[in-house]
């Protein structure tokens, strides 16, 4: 039986149910919470995310993937209280986002994946809490030399260990071309490795093209439109149905990048965030799934992609 790890221990995988895969429950920056703790309302933080999570669980979600890494602000402790309270599970990420730390840019790739391997099989930051995914991230204009030692430490952690890989990247640039090229020469099973935020354009041709080297695809940026340009939820759900129409259900998951606000100042920031998704880590539940049975895809592909799907991601071959 296989098991992944979460905030609160080893779960088996079958165990994982509706699966969200690319959340967050708040993002930051390193070190502020613990240099500038004024700018952050944690408790309050804590308090909404198990409002909006138990919300959600009562409507179905069992698991979310929190990919939030240390440049991100990452907070196990409030994951493991935020799981205890609302019983969704809640898998923890090592690895980086594009803020890669300065040091990085100077060590072998070898020496990164030592720290990322500690957080897999020791814990994270003291806690004991293991991470259960590796987080990678490269955005517009492709991979920069910083993010290519982290890949390339990401992959190495991943053979070692068999964790995944999750992927942040900018679709329109087709950034993940990049990313499977170097994670393929670091030898990683592509099964092992999924490319995140692919909804952000409608190219066919490049997301086919990366379902071909077998990779995993992330349609997790709902209800999108929020950065300049890119289609909003209804087309972001047309090109999903395209995929499942093109026989790649199998292959495809779902998620919002989702997080609860985090100042304690800026009323005006937070008011903007729920207008834009006031249903939080329902919106695909109450919204995308709906449309999507509306065009025509059964129950049954619904929860392949919702629920097998990434039961099979943390499996791997």
């Amino acid at each position: 039986m296989s098991i992944v790890n979460t905030v609160l221990g080893p779960v088996a995988t079958a165990d994982l149910g509706f699966t969200l895969s690319h959340e967050h429950l708040a993002t930051n920056a390193a070190g502020i919470l613990r240099t500038f703790p004024e700018l952050i309302d944690r408790p309050g933080i804590i308090e909404q995310a198990k409002a909006t999570l138990k919300e959600a669980y009562d409507e179905g979600l069992r698991t979310i993937i929190d990919v939030s890494t240390i440049d991100l602000g990452r907070d196990v402790e409030m994951m493991r209280e935020v799981s205890q309270a609302t019983g969704v599970q809640i898998v923890a990420a090592t690895g980086n986002h594009l803020a890669v730390p300065r040091p990085f840019e100077e060590l072998a790739p070898e020496v990164i994946a030592d720290l990322y391997v500690r957080e897999i099989e020791e814990g994270i930051e003291g806690t004991g809490i293991k991470a259960g995914i590796i987080k990678v991230a490269s955005d517009a204009g492709g991979v920069t030399q910083a993010q290519e030692i982290v890949l390339r430490a990401a992959g190495q952690a991943q053979v070692r260990t068999g964790v995944p890989i999750s992927t942040h990247t900018w679709s329109p640039d087709r950034v993940g071309d990049r990313q499977v090229q170097v994670l393929m020469e670091e030898g990683v099973d592509m099964d092992r490795v999924y490319i995140g935020h692919s909804n952000d354009d409608f190219n066919m041709e490049y997301l086919l093209g990366l379902l071909d080297r077998g990779v995993w695809l992330g349609l997790d940026r709902f209800p999108g439109g929020r950065r300049p340009g890119t289609p909003r939820w209804e087309q972001r759900t047309e090109l999903a149905k395209k995929l499942i129409d093109a026989g790649r259900a199998g292959r495809i998951m779902l998620s919002h990048d989702h997080s609860v606000p985090k100042a304690r100042y800026g009323a005006a920031v937070q008011e903007e965030r729920f207008q834009y998704n006031p249903d939080g880590y329902n919106f695909i539940t109450r919204k995308v799934l709906p449309r999507l049975r509306e065009l025509g895809v059964s129950d049954e592909v619904i929860h392949q992609i919702m629920v097998l799907n990434p039961r099979r991601f943390f499996e791997g071959s």
